[in-house]
Order: structure tokens, then sequence, then C-alpha cells
């Protein structure tokens, strides 16, 4: 404030006049809007299977090996889901040295494309997911799951002793793959109507395995390629 009272830098102007504080905050969440939209009308994708050569071929070839999970696995996504294991978990890899020493490569959006919703974030009580898929073998996540502690002692992980017991639902498994059909997910009426019978008598600890082994296994790597360009 001056010496008569009156505001004298523009943030207190702000603070003192809705209007103006309304204006303000217009053309910055306008300015912050056409910073994220506009790149999307010169971009060929934002998904890094779909961008392209100056001559129309694909940029990375690898990338069209990722597909929607299978019955078994979807069905381990959604009780991955189900326990909150995102709460602990993340499946995002970062683009530093730290994180591809520890864990692997990066992300990259396309891995997640047929994830809804993705598994994503950023707390870490427990190891990122990401790459996780082959690992270890199913006998190792079957005993870690079932008692963490006895293959990783210093675990703060809770049991799943009912994962070895509870077996899937294949009416569940068709529902959810039908939602998944609805959000854009390619999966056909055949896929949908073998579902059944592949998760027919499977246990939860057969389904959750699954989805664990395939998670950052589609796509093979190609080594020193930047598939952020």
């Amino acid at each position: 404030m001056t010496d008569n009272g009156k505001p004298k830098k523009f943030q207190e102007k702000m603070e003192l006049n809705v209007a103006l504080f309304m204006l303000t905050l217009a053309i910055a969440v306008s300015i912050g809007g056409l910073v994220t939209v506009v790149p999307l009308f010169y971009l060929n994708s934002t998904w890094e299977d779909r961008a392209t050569t100056p001559d129309g071929k694909p940029k990375n070839p690898e990338l069209s090996s990722v597909r929607p999970y299978s019955a078994l696995e979807l069905a381990g996504r959604d009780i991955y889901i189900r326990e909150g294991c995102y709460t602990c978990h993340s499946q995002m890899i970062r683009p530093f040295r730290d994180e591809k020493e520890r864990y692997g490569h990066y992300s990259l959006a396309v891995e997640s494309k047929y994830d809804h919703p993705f598994q994503w974030g950023s707390k870490r009580t427990g190891p990122d997911l990401a790459r996780v898929g082959g690992k270890y073998s199913d006998q190792w996540h079957e005993a870690h799951l079932l008692d963490p502690k006895s293959v990783v002692p210093e675990s703060v992980m809770p049991r799943y002793p009912w994962f070895a017991k509870a077996t899937l639902d294949p009416n569940c498994v068709v529902s959810s793959m039908k939602g998944m059909k609805m959000l854009g997910v390619p999966y056909t009426d055949e896929d949908i109507s073998k579902a059944p019978a592949m998760v027919q008598g499977k246990t939860e600890m057969s389904a959750i395995i699954a989805y664990l082994q395939v998670l950052g296994t589609m796509v093979k790597f190609e080594e020193g390629k930047d598939y952020r360009d």
C-alpha cells in the first residue's frame, strides 16, 4: 500500500478488485489452454506408435506390438485396481538416468493406450512395476503375494492369501471387456465370446500374475533410440 492507502502493486490491485482478478485469471487460463491445445493441430499423433517419417512410413514400427490385455490379464488388472496396488506402486518410469538404471526404459504413452484408467502415479512405497514383466518367475510372484516377507524380508506389503482360493467370475470378465470396448479398446465380439472359456476355473492368483508378467513386455525397445522425438 502507498501512504494514502491505495495499492501500489499489480498483485495488490488484483486482490482488491474482483473484476480485475477475474480478467487476469481468464487471460492466464487462456494462455495455458492454448499452449496445451495448439500443438495437437500440427502433431501427427500424441502416441509414439503413430508417428511417421516425412515419406509417411511408421517411425517406430516396433511399437505396433502393443495390444489389448487378454481376458485373464484384464481380470488381473481389475484385481490390481480393486486391491489398491496403485497406492504403493507406480507404473511410470521417468526419462532420467537413475530411473532407467533402476527400472528400465522410460515409459511411453503408447504403452498405456489401452489402460482405462492408466496406472502412472508417483507414489512409491514399493518399486515401480512398469517393467516387472518377466523379471521374476510365476512361482516367485505367488510366494510374494501369499507372504511378501518370505521373499523380501524388509517388505511392508500386506499378504493376499485369498488370491489362491478365489476363482474368477467369467461374467464379470465379459462385462469388463465390454466396458473397455465402449472406451475404445479394440476387443472384437469373438474376443469377448471366448473370454469365459479362458478364465473358467482360474484363480485370482493366476489372473494377477498374468497381469504382472505382461507389464513392460509388449515393446522391444531399440538400444539408444529416443522415442520422445
